[in-house]
């Protein structure tokens, strides 16, 4: 296939500047300090996360929810376009109860959501999962809201 002269006549698909035959990603532009794919950004870090808090389980267990799957197939669609990115999915509880039952839960939750993104066609290379129970708070553990909010998944980016 024909490119521009600049590149010896080699293709550049997206006008990235990274060759085609180096490119990684090359029907999207990226920098070629990540191989030609795009960089995941803070927005797409947050809106992860805006995601991931939003995933329900059964409660006391790992199962996800059915109502859950748009939002776990919308995580998915983000993955996709990352597909250079790897990303840690971490589970958090509440303080409530057992705190080595609240480790377990967290873990348990994070590997269920691990096991959900890889049936969707996600590499598990690019995935890790770990279970956090009660550390790590982002709201106090005296109120229902404040429990709530505790009770979360997060994916974040591993840099």
């Amino acid at each position: 296939e024909a490119g521009k002269p600049e590149f010896n006549g080699c293709p550049d698909t997206d006008g990235d500047g990274v060759l085609d035959k180096d490119d990684e990603c090359p029907e999207e532009a990226g920098p070629a300090s990540n191989n030609g794919c795009p960089e995941v950004t803070q927005e797409v870090q947050t809106q992860l996360n805006s995601f991931a808090k939003t995933i329900l389980f059964d409660v006391n267990k790992a199962t996800i929810r059915p109502e859950s799957a748009t939002v776990l197939n919308n995580i998915v669609n983000v993955l996709n376009k990352y597909k250079n990115a790897k990303f840690s999915i971490e589970g958090y509880t509440d303080t409530s109860g057992n705190k080595a039952k609240n480790q377990k839960l967290s873990e348990d939750r994070a590997y269920s959501v691990k096991a959900y993104l890889v049936d969707k066609g996600i590499n598990p290379a690019r995935l890790s999962a770990k279970g956090f129970g009660p550390e790590k708070p982002i709201a106090s553990n005296k109120t229902k809201k404040g429990r709530e909010l505790n009770r979360r998944v997060e994916i974040n980016l591993v840099k």
